[in-house]
């Protein structure tokens, strides 16, 4: 056996020592007051808010800025606790608000993941998107009354030569009254039933010559032009039909456990 000098073991003690310690600092991003903010929760935080639309890229400048926010979150927390705010009646409730935010959202999150939204789903409800557009899109006018009798005389008067423009400024739709009774373009599938199928057996220039009824009143309507309605491609919707059909199931979820609550 070969025995070391003293001061050539102390130093490789000391050695040793420095290496193992190195993990534990850097797994902390900073220590307050003997408290450690683990590097853990600048990586979560960081991962948050470049996660969010727009969002900052992840940058040493954003780590920094995470790192001074939680520190000065840190002290702040610190310093209510030493003031005894954790026992007011007020703090109390409001903390456990906020518990059973966390979990009812951290809840919803996990129902997330384990309920996705298949490919299937998706295909299914395009199919029925397309379905339900039609292959045509209408850019078409209206002017909505209460009355039938009002509905009959507006038309009256639009036969006897009378702008359409003009007397759809007393219309009871105010978004479009002032607009000449634009509705802009749109699809069926974008009106209620009574108004579609009356607008889809009109030609380009026609209005219907009886009024529409619905659950909103009584119709004029006129078509002012009708064209191939170009659909997008699945892949083009894919994001918005997957949210949909999530908050759709999200819905039923929370549906079905108010449904086994006992609510008095």
């Amino acid at each position: 056996m070969t025995f070391k000098p003293a001061h050539l073991l102390r130093a490789q003690f000391i050695l040793l020592l420095t290496v193992a310690t190195v993990p534990a600092f850097a797994q902390n991003a900073a220590v307050v007051n003997n408290v450690a903010i683990p590097t853990s929760r600048v990586e979560e935080m960081v991962k948050q808010i470049t996660s969010r639309p727009n969002a900052p890229k992840d940058s040493p400048e954003l780590r920094a800025r995470v790192k001074d926010e939680l520190i000065t979150e840190e002290i702040l927390f610190q310093a209510a606790e030493k003031a005894g705010l954790a026992k007011s009646a007020e703090v109390k409730a409001q903390l456990e608000n906020a518990r059973k935010s966390i979990l009812s959202n951290n809840l919803v999150n996990n129902f997330i993941k384990s309920n996705p939204v298949s490919d299937a789903e998706i295909a299914a409800k395009y199919d029925e998107f397309k379905r339900q557009s039609g292959d045509k899109e209408y850019h078409v006018r209206h002017i909505l009354v209460a009355t039938e009798d009002e509905a009959k005389a507006i038309i009256a008067k639009l036969k006897a030569g009378a702008s359409f423009e003009e007397l759809a400024k007393q219309s009871k739709d105010t978004g479009s009254a002032n607009n000449g009774g634009d509705l802009d373009w749109a699809t069926p599938a974008g009106f209620v039933k009574p108004f579609a199928d009356a607008m889809v057996a009109l030609q380009k220039g026609q209005m219907t010559e009886t009024p529409v009824q619905s659950q909103y009143g009584f119709h004029i309507i006129k078509v002012d032009d009708v064209r191939p309605l170009k659909v997008p491609t699945l892949d083009e919707v894919k994001p918005q039909i997957n949210e949909n059909l999530m908050r759709l199931k999200i819905q039923a979820y929370i549906e079905d456990l108010r449904k086994k609550a006992t609510i008095k």
